[in-house]
């Protein structure tokens, strides 16, 4: 039985990154972090460029903009090494990366990528998935269905205008009392404090998607509140459905349930 010493070990985990990194191959790699799949995609860039292709050609694409961030600074990296490296050194370089000796042609053009690259309108694309999807729907808006001069709205503004539109619904519960909107506010308000009361708004808000989809399925609010019955296991008759006898009971004034959610929206945008 054999024994791969730690020398073996780094030079089979070479050989395999290098095969991974061959620009000639449809590649697929799966490995966890810290194991070099930024130093793959680096060196399957550069071996791109050394065979001939063209800077504005290549897309790379990442999760993080750090991690973009991180391959592009590699790559300009190496590039301006190669520029000024010594005959020999680069000679070295370009042979550890192909696996092979470095033809004269190879080594020439090796000196001419950075120049190539800085001088490559928007320099390499180096992009996250999401700003590549960015992009792509702003060149072809009309096919996608969206205004030609869309913004994107950033996690804030985002959050700024789910509280406008809370508000508005708030204030209208608190005009319109007899609604089911106003009814159901109450029922929710009489179980929860103000923080909950945000945080479960807030729940919602994030699973707004799913309970579309919800209702969708089910042909409607009353549908899906019928199939969660049925999955509970609950009877037709829905024990709580006199708001007004429990206000009155537990002696709370009308309007009580709505301008206390109105107080919890407040306190959570001041905060």
């Amino acid at each position: 039985m054999s024994v791969l010493t730690p020398e073996a070990m780094r030079k089979r985990a070479i050989a395999v990154q290098r095969k991974a990194a061959e620009p000639g191959d449809s590649v697929w790699v799966v490995a966890s972090a810290g194991t070099g799949k930024t130093t793959v995609l680096t060196d399957r860039s550069l071996r791109l460029l050394l065979a001939g292709s063209r800077p504005e050609r290549l897309l790379c694409l990442t999760f993080t903009n750090a991690a973009a961030a991180e391959m592009a600074n590699r790559i300009a990296e190496r590039l301006a090494q190669w520029a000024v490296m010594s005959e020999r050194d680069l000679t070295k370089t370009l042979d550890d990366l192909l696996g092979r000796p470095a033809n004269d042609e190879e080594r020439e053009l090796a000196r001419r990528l950075f120049a190539r690259v800085l001088d490559t309108p928007g320099g390499m694309r180096i992009l996250t998935i999401h700003a590549f999807c960015q992009s792509l729907l702003r060149r072809f808006p009309l096919e996608a269905g969206i205004a030609p001069h869309f913004e994107l709205l950033d996690e804030r503004r985002s959050d700024e205008l789910l509280m406008e539109a809370r508000d508005e619904l708030l204030d209208e519960a608190g005009e319109e009392e007899e609604t089911a909107f106003a009814r159901a506010l109450a029922h929710v308000s009489e179980r929860v404090n103000e923080q909950d009361f945000a945080e479960l708004l807030g729940d919602i808000t994030r699973a707004r998607g799913r309970i579309q989809e919800l209702l969708r399925r089910y042909g409607g609010l009353n549908g899906a509140i019928a199939a969660l019955r049925t999955r509970l296991g609950l009877g037709r008759r829905y024990a709580g459905a006199d708001f007004g006898r429990r206000r009155r009971r537990w002696g709370l004034r009308r309007r009580q349930p709505a301008a206390r959610c109105r107080g919890a929206g407040a306190g959570q945008r001041k905060n």
